[in-house]
């Protein structure tokens, strides 16, 4: 029997720890969503949490498990998104230093933002090598401890507290569609969900040109990531040690959906229910209201948008392109 990184018991302890933190988000419902997806659809806006994500769980839950003692030396990390954000903004809701090392070639916006909370950005070349080596030099000479984006079981655990809410909100769920990266959301929240109500579906969903995900699944052995372009920048990263577990066992199905129908689910979610999402998050919800439409093994389904971090400039070009529903 396969031990994961994280028990219920062990996201049921993140939910009381971060609970004074975090913000409970909201539920929402779309009655056109609903007819395109061919079934109920309940949306866990994710994008209401503290910096725009669901990252704050994770870095939440990490930051205040440290003793007094390590957290005295900060915390570090290598992210050039949401987690960065994050996990400034939770050591600085504890007091302490987060050091964040990010590419050259990171958005400023996002470096501003990390900064805005306190955090301390340090460069690196943008490749994984020096991201890793530069990260581990930071923790050396300062004595942070490193809070890895996804592939860390504290992070697990907190992302596993959107699941303790959704099915708290929303009763008899079938399923829940949640988009994948490394893992660490889809891993929390299938092993909360599993345990509480066995019978539901966590289906998995990437773009298609970095589905290295499915490709895992399908092959029944860890793929990396392919490298490839997405509009969906924060699921370009591959499964960690850690996550490909829960994945392989306990995940049903990863499906993959084209940027085509990224942008349009973008589109469609800021037309009809008037709010703004992150490409990340609009795979969900193009997988709802397209490969997954026809799937009859499940009714009434949580659809997880993860953040809402988008680049104004990015939002406009998406309304220049594709069409919607």
């Amino acid at each position: 029997m396969t031990i994961f990184a994280a028990t219920l018991s062990d996201i049921q302890s993140a939910a009381r720890r971060i609970a004074p933190f975090i913000h409970t988000t909201p539920v929402m419902r779309c009655t056109h969503f609903d007819a395109l997806a061919n079934r109920p659809l309940h949306f866990k806006c994710e994008i209401f949490q503290r910096t725009g994500s669901f990252k704050f769980r994770g870095a939440s839950n990490a930051v205040w498990s440290l003793t007094d003692a390590q957290a005295a030396h900060g915390v570090a990390t290598h992210s050039s998104g949401n987690h960065a954000q994050a996990l400034a903004c939770a050591a600085r809701m504890r007091g302490i230093q987060a050091h964040v090392v990010m590419p050259t070639d990171s958005a400023q916006s996002k470096r501003s933002a990390v900064e805005s909370y306190g955090g301390r950005v340090i460069d690196c070349e943008p490749n994984l090598a020096s991201r890793a080596t530069t990260a581990a030099r930071v923790c050396e000479e300062t004595g942070a401890t490193f809070i890895a984006p996804y592939d860390h079981p504290d992070v697990i655990a907190g992302q596993g507290t959107i699941a303790l809410e959704l099915l708290s909100q929303v009763s008899d769920l079938d399923a829940i569609i949640v988009p994948v990266g490394g893992g660490g959301m889809i891993s929390g929240i299938t092993i909360a969900a599993r345990a509480l109500c066995p019978k539901i579906r966590v289906i998995g969903v990437e773009p298609t040109t970095v589905g290295d995900a499915a490709e895992s699944k399908r092959m029944g052995s860890r793929q990396p990531a392919t490298g490839a372009v997405t509009i969906a920048d924060g699921l370009r990263t591959s499964l960690g040690d850690l996550t490909w577990p829960v994945v392989r066992e306990l995940v049903d199905s990863v499906v993959t959906v084209s940027e085509d129908e990224i942008v349009g689910a973008l589109r469609l979610v800021y037309e009809r229910m008037k709010i703004v999402i992150e490409p990340s998050a609009a795979v969900g919800v193009a997988a709802a209201i397209g490969p997954l439409r026809a799937r009859s093994d499940f009714g009434r389904a949580g659809v997880i948008l993860c953040g809402g971090n988008i680049d104004p400039l990015l939002l406009s070009r998406c309304f220049g392109t594709s069409s919607s529903r």
